[in-house]
């Protein structure tokens, strides 16, 4: 039975707090946060505590909070004995201390507290500096998913690169499509097959080769329209940025 410490009350901790328990092989003892309201969620945990000089004895410590304060967390488990991991898709295992067996235990997935999430068949990214190291990890990371991948902080640093496109930048375009929609006075929702579509040839065929849109076929005047009914400089820049780079990748067909 691996024993674990969550360390963090956001998205992450929470959906991880929730994936892990009432799972065998696995026992969350504690989780700790510094805002005692936030630790409201985790009341079924059998400890919680804002107290991060009183961290129970574990043998995983799941360090789940912002990028810039792991460093600074993580300063906490020095004397620990446990492995200790973060959570972060861009920052490289050495953020943690040498003197810690240190890891990394990253879900890739957008994480939201609202959203439940099956973590079955999310890919939990993983890294050690140690085979037994790596074991733990691939032993906590079945708990929850099938999908276990070793994977070093340069290649895992490009993927979180990779995700800000496919699902940050895209949300964006998701916002940017509901305010024309509400603007048109059409609900956004008339998008949703076109959404649904899209998602799942990217996922089924060659992305290069889903292409389609005004820029891949240059139609120029259906462009130029298309910027004159852009209210918002940001959006024109966006649609231009984006419907040249189309063109560069699609150059040869045009």
């Amino acid at each position: 039975m691996n024993t674990v410490v969550i360390v963090g009350t956001g998205n992450v901790a929470l959906q991880l707090y929730t994936a892990m328990s009432n799972k065998e092989g696995v026992k969350i003892i504690q989780v700790i946060g510094r805002n005692k309201k936030k630790l409201t969620p985790f009341k079924n945990c059998p400890k919680t505590s804002t107290d991060y000089d009183n961290i129970s004895d574990a043998n995983i410590y799941i360090i789940a909070v912002n990028d810039d304060s792991i460093s600074t967390v993580s300063q906490h488990f020095k004397n620990k004995s446990g492995l200790v991991v973060h959570t972060s898709g861009s920052m490289p295992l050495s953020v943690l201390p040498k003197s810690v067996r240190r890891g990394v235990f990253y879900p890739l997935q957008t994480i939201s507290k609202d959203r439940n999430i099956d973590f079955s068949e999310v890919p939990i990214c993983i890294e050690a500096e140690k085979s037994e190291d790596y074991a733990l990890l691939r032993e906590l990371a079945s708990t929850i998913s099938t999908q276990i991948q070793i994977m070093t902080s340069d290649q895992r640093k490009s993927v979180h690169l990779a995700a800000v496109f496919v699902n940050n930048f895209t949300n964006h375009l998701y916002h940017i499509g509901n305010e024309i929609c509400n603007e048109a006075g059409v609900p956004f929702t008339i998008l949703n097959q076109l959404v649904l579509e899209t998602a799942k040839k990217a996922t089924e065929t060659p992305v290069l080769n889903a292409q389609t849109g005004p820029a891949v076929r240059n139609d120029k005047l259906t462009m130029k329209e298309h910027l004159v009914l852009l209210n918002n400089k940001d959006y024109r820049d966006i649609y231009s940025v984006l419907s040249n780079s189309i063109q560069k990748t699609h150059e040869k067909k045009l």
